[in-house]
């Protein structure tokens, strides 16, 4: 064999190699990108408390903001906000976490995004004094997530002329959120993205603008789904334009299902009522992670409510068992476990409970009829239950001392001021505050400020938010002082 061909050999071997060499790598490659851009895992979480607190509802599919750019827009927009970080807006954040409860974690596309779970409307914090340290509790109402004011804040981020993937790629490198190529992503691609989706939704949700401002712990419910079927937002008859309400609790599922759910009882599927509440979540029929929300509901089954945490007056609230029994069994049930009761769980029609009808009237037929579309592609979710009503659903009062303040748009800071008739009702208060009132039952509404934090003031004269209704002899407003006293020791024991 000549010199000739043995070199030419050897180079067709090398060539080989190099050939083989070159395919393998894009083998690997392929299948790195692909496993990469095709990823779709939640953080999952052993515990079911857990679970609830940070678990996904498949939101982040189509709604999650990257964490890397939620972890930085608080370092970067600080006069957005009204105070130091998502904190200021009222977001609970347990000691060694770095997202708040009710914010939850899925790897998409090959990147980490985060969006709200149910938690966000559904854990609240309690402390016994200003000095004390917070009880974060699940179930109960949040009392202090001001989440128009986050969507205000987003809103804002993404009209400003900074919000560019040159000033917050360098951030993401400083925090150490993200990789290089997540950040060069976020850089030429993500943050372009995600302006326009928040523009967009800016403009969709401008009419909360006809709406008084929120506060924390409560939402406009069903003016939202409006938008998502496409409804002419700014052609709403204007009864329909308030529909702000208290967020409610959520234990003992079990005991409630067949009942009339939702404020204004629109609704007796539980299932449904889970469906419709994911929405909120930004989990659409297709991006609902199904497996993970039944968890969810299958542990709210029988959750139930922590105990009243301080002194309750035994004497006293055996002598409120009877007045309870007189005048608010038959709407609220025999007890915080037992629910039976001749009207509990049923309507009460607007014009007996006389509350204000404004969340009544923003849930409309139209809205109605068209709910029934949303899971049309998925026949056995497929919305069966909705209905229009005309009033408002009697609530069984399972752990009753921590859903202040009451009525459904939480109008009344607390247990005391709800048996007085609504001209001696507070026409104003502080919401968002969550050191415990134990005397009066509810949250102290009387501070405005603690810190450099300032509290939500409440104003019971603006559309949507009156404190009337609910009085008469009928609901104990015209009974003696010792009697309410008596009432509401034993309400401490729900």
């Amino acid at each position: 064999m000549s010199a000739q061909t043995q070199a030419s050999d050897r180079s067709n071997y090398r060539f080989g190699w190099a050939c083989w060499i070159a395919a393998i790598v894009i083998v690997v490659a392929a299948i790195w990108a692909i496993a990469r851009f095709t990823s779709d895992a939640p953080v999952t979480y052993a515990g079911n408390e857990d679970h609830f607190k940070y678990g996904s509802t498949g939101g982040e599919r189509s709604s999650g903001i990257p964490y890397s750019i939620w972890m930085a827009l608080p370092e970067l927009f600080p006069q957005y906000l009204p105070g130091k970080g998502l904190q200021s807006l009222g977001f609970l954040y347990e000691p060694g976490k770095d997202l708040p409860i009710g914010v939850s974690k899925r790897r998409v596309m090959g990147m980490d995004r985060v969006f709200l779970n149910c938690a966000v409307c559904h854990a609240g914090s309690v402390r016994d004094t200003p000095a004390s340290a917070p009880r974060f509790i699940v179930g109960m109402p949040s009392n202090t997530v001001d989440l128009q004011g986050f969507q205000r804040f987003l809103s804002a981020v993404a009209l400003d002329k900074d919000f560019t993937g040159d000033r917050i790629a360098p951030v993401i490198k400083k925090m150490g959120t993200d990789d290089w190529l997540n950040r060069e992503l976020i850089r030429y691609v993500g943050v372009d993205l995600m302006r326009d989706q928040l523009i967009t939704l800016w403009r969709m949700f401008s009419f909360m603008d006809n709406e008084p401002v929120f506060g924390p712990g409560r939402f406009d419910t069903f003016n939202p789904p409006k938008v998502l079927l496409n409804f002419r937002m700014d052609d709403l008859p204007e009864e329909e334009w308030i529909g702000v309400c208290n967020f409610p609790s959520i234990w003992h599922q079990r005991l409630r299902e067949g009942m009339e759910l939702h404020w204004d009882g629109n609704n007796t599927s539980v299932d449904e009522r889970n469906r419709s509440a994911a929405f909120g979540t930004g989990a659409l029929p297709p991006t609902l992670d199904r497996p993970s929300i039944h968890r969810t509901e299958d542990w709210l089954l029988d959750a139930a409510p922590p105990a009243y945490p301080y002194p309750v007056d035994a004497t006293l609230a055996s002598k409120g068992k009877p007045v309870y029994a007189e005048h608010c069994a038959r709407c609220h049930g025999a007890s915080g476990t037992d629910f039976t009761g001749e009207l509990v769980g049923k309507v009460t029609p607007i014009d007996v409970i006389k509350t204000d009808r404004h969340r009544l009237d923003s849930y409309s037929f139209a809205l109605c009829v068209n709910q029934g579309q949303l899971y049309a592609a998925y026949p056995s979710e497929r919305f069966q239950h909705f209905r229009k009503t005309n009033g408002y659903a009697n609530q069984p009062l399972d752990g009753v001392w921590l859903r202040a303040p009451y009525l459904h748009n939480g109008s009344v800071p607390n247990l005391w001021s709800l048996l007085e008739p609504s001209s001696m009702r507070p026409a104003s208060f502080f919401r968002g505050y969550d050191v415990y009132d134990p005397r009066n039952v509810g949250f102290v509404a009387t501070v405005g400020k603690e810190g450099q934090k300032a509290f939500f003031a409440y104003d019971t004269t603006l559309p949507g938010n009156g404190n009337f209704g609910h009085e008469g002899p009928a609901y104990g407003t015209d009974l003696p002082e010792d009697s309410k006293q008596a009432l509401i020791e034993y309400l401490k024991t729900f």
